[in-house]
């Protein structure tokens, strides 16, 4: 999970938390062989994952590599289909830098599908999804910096949730639903989101036949039986739909509504795409060297994805596809301490060609919203400042309080538009 997206002003998380069960079950056991989870599995790709040999993962390292090799050697195992030679999507990511400087990193995501069973159904997707990077020996977004030369292995982020997409391939590779499901691994998530921006944006099928997103970050250390799910509110048949998946493991289960956050599961949110992301939550080994496989809960994560499992199942296999809610979050805590002005913001974290700041998204009822800014815009100016990174962007907003009347200038389909934003406070 990156921290990029839990500390920057636009990717802050809704907390409308809300428990729905609270009675523990019992831990999943099964054989590999099985249509049960089989936590023996899921260890064992978080071992691999997470070992000293693929060096901890970092987006455009030969250990990242070997990571989509390994992926695509499970897919081709199962026997799903590969759209993309060797099950995987190349691209070029660019983190974000300061002045406008980008690294560029050849690299690529993972992906495979499995078609659907119902003809009539066949043609529409359920995306099951989570990012295999990590920070390998960087310490950019590490949070033991002073362990510098350590490597950072991020058992939890993200070889757990990995390894909980690659089983859920597994079973419903064994048993298919009605709707064709993408089971995707993401690189770059940890330099911004960058492999699912480009994913949605390179969509092997129509982004509109995708009818929900189910995203893996950080779901093997669970603790006294809570799950927070994230995206909740993104569907208006989810809250009932999660509650009767439920039933049967009984989670003390966090819902949040928000569709954005920081993980992947936001890009497919500001396509329209109804979201569902499963955190077992933070830990004090979380992006430190000591994220290590050995305190990986596999039990609890197989009990997890036997929850997802009835989850993607349901939401593949209901006639109808989810409606897409478009939720009005609150804003929450500030990227800067001391200041609360308020703009509504996503930034795109991929970025572009054009400079400037370019937006995946807006919250719904932000000031932005209210203003007519749009995702897909590129702010360019900010009360009178010129913008061209992030950085910029940034120094323009925090410049002002909240109740400032700023003009914003933004280019939509090459074309400068001004448009006038009273700024709001957060939690206002």
């Amino acid at each position: 999970m990156s921290v990029r997206g839990l500390v920057h002003v636009g990717l802050s998380l809704a907390c409308c938390v809300a428990s729905l069960a609270s009675c523990r079950a019992g831990a999943v056991s099964s054989t590999a062989g099985s249509a049960s989870p089989d936590s023996m599995s899921i260890r064992r790709n978080i071992e691999y994952l997470a070992s000293e040999k693929l060096a901890g993962r970092l987006t455009g390292t030969p250990g990242n590599d070997s990571a989509a090799a390994y992926l695509a050697r499970q897919y081709a195992a199962l026997g799903l289909q590969s759209p993309s030679p060797m099950y995987q999507q190349k691209f070029v990511a660019r983190p974000v830098a300061h002045a406008g400087q980008s690294t560029m990193l050849p690299t690529q995501n993972v992906f495979a599908v499995l078609p659907g069973r119902d003809a009539a159904l066949r043609n529409q997707y359920v995306v099951i999804g989570a990012h295999f990077d990590h920070l390998g020996s960087s310490t950019e977004g590490a949070l033991d910096p002073e362990a510098r030369g350590a490597v950072r292995r991020g058992a939890d982020d993200n070889a757990s949730g990995t390894a909980a997409v690659v089983e859920l391939a597994r079973l419903f590779a064994h048993n298919p639903p009605r709707r064709s499901i993408i089971f995707a691994n993401f690189t770059g998530e940890e330099e911004g989101l960058l492999g699912s921006a480009y994913f949605v944006e390179h969509s092997p099928v129509p982004i509109d036949s995708v009818v929900a997103m189910l995203n893996f970050d950080m779901v093997g250390r669970m603790r006294n039986d809570k799950l927070i799910v994230y995206g909740v509110a993104t569907a208006t048949e989810f809250p009932a739909l999660l509650e009767r998946a439920n039933a049967a493991t009984r989670f003390k289960i966090a819902a949040q509504g928000d569709g954005f956050g920081p993980s992947d599961h936001s890009s497919f949110y500001a396509k329209n795409v109804p979201v569902l992301h499963f955190f077992t939550d933070l830990h004090d080994d979380y992006h430190r060297a000591s994220d290590l496989p050995d305190k990986i809960n596999a039990g609890d994560e197989a009990r997890v994805v036997a929850l997802a499992e009835r989850v993607a199942r349901a939401i593949a296999d209901e006639p109808a596809r989810p409606t897409y809610v478009r939720v009005a979050a609150p804003a929450q805590t500030s990227a800067r301490e001391g200041s609360d002005v308020y703009l509504g913001s996503i930034p795109d974290m991929a970025g572009g060609d054009t400079p400037g700041l370019k937006l995946t998204g807006v919250r719904a009822g932000s000031p932005a919203d209210v203003a007519g800014i749009k995702a897909g815009d590129v702010i360019v100016e900010f009360g009178g400042k010129p913008v061209k990174d992030l950085y910029q962007y940034s120094d323009a907003l925090y410049a002002h309080k909240p109740g400032d009347e700023v003009v914003v200038v933004v280019l939509r389909n090459g074309q400068r538009v001004s448009l006038t934003v009273k700024l709001g406070k957060r939690g206002g």
